[in-house]
């Protein structure tokens, strides 16, 4: 399968950076939306907190990426900043950014609750959509399967799992799926808790977490601590996290 979506003036583009530029533009439009619902605070502040976690998300996940990959990329140092092919952790990412949002949320006296809240949501669509840029680069696919398995899903998915003479797990449209269908109940929840700040974002961390936790139990490429896979582990904070936030934005009903 071709990475490369196209060439301009013999710079390529790749599939991978034109679906990740695809989720976040779809995830700020929802976030932005979800904000004049809110009516908590300006929506232009959606696009300020983007602007500035967005880039330390990147930092985050390329960091986090490299960490645990150390024994690779301490051999090949001028590898670290090229992240063209891949190489991108989400929790590395989600956990920079947050943290980022945080700070400017605090600063600017914005009600943090409700901005995560809208960006819950926006998370989900966002990394879901942009999972599809795996497939391009056939990567974080899950193990070996069977040609009778395989053929339970559309042609081009079958093509692009077909790696070197075998067929695999489409991880990556498992994640899809699922963001999308967490998203779906959150977004028929919204009006229903839209008094209690921190419970979308609560159950975002549940459900996408979940999610995360089973499908990462079928990827070949993990990123490992030991015997652990570090997103297992991380899903299962997430999880725990979701809970008690959703148990303290219960308490101020």
């Amino acid at each position: 399968m071709d990475r490369v979506a196209f060439s301009i003036l013999g710079v390529n583009v790749y599939w991978y950076g034109i679906t990740a530029s695809l989720g976040v533009f779809l995830g700020v439009t929802v976030a932005y939306l979800l904000a004049k619902n809110r009516n908590r605070f300006l929506p232009d502040e959606i696009i300020n907190v983007v602007l500035i976690a967005l880039p330390f998300g990147m930092i985050g996940a390329r960091l986090y990426y490299v960490l645990f990959r150390w024994d690779y990329y301490s051999q090949h140092l001028g590898e670290i900043i090229v992240i063209r092919s891949g190489g991108l952790a989400f929790h590395g990412g989600l956990i920079i950014g947050i943290i980022a949002g945080i700070i400017y949320c605090r600063l600017r006296k914005i009600p943090l609750g409700h901005l995560l809240d809208c960006c819950g949501p926006a998370l989900l669509l966002g990394q879901g959509i942009g999972r599809w840029g795996n497939f391009f680069n056939q990567e974080a696919h899950g193990g070996v399967v069977s040609e009778t398995f395989i053929r339970n899903f559309p042609d081009f998915i079958q093509k692009g799992m077909l790696i070197e003479g075998e067929y695999y797990h489409p991880a990556f449209l498992y994640e899809f799926l699922w963001n999308i269908l967490v998203f779906v109940i959150i977004m028929l929840l919204w009006n229903k808790y839209k008094e209690l700040p921190g419970t979308m974002f609560s159950l975002y961390l549940i459900g996408y977490s979940l999610g995360r936790f089973w499908i990462e139990g079928l990827r070949t490429d993990s990123l490992m601590l030991g015997p652990l896979r570090i997103a297992q582990v991380v899903s299962i904070i997430g999880i725990l996290a979701g809970l008690l936030f959703l148990f303290l934005s219960g308490k101020k009903e």
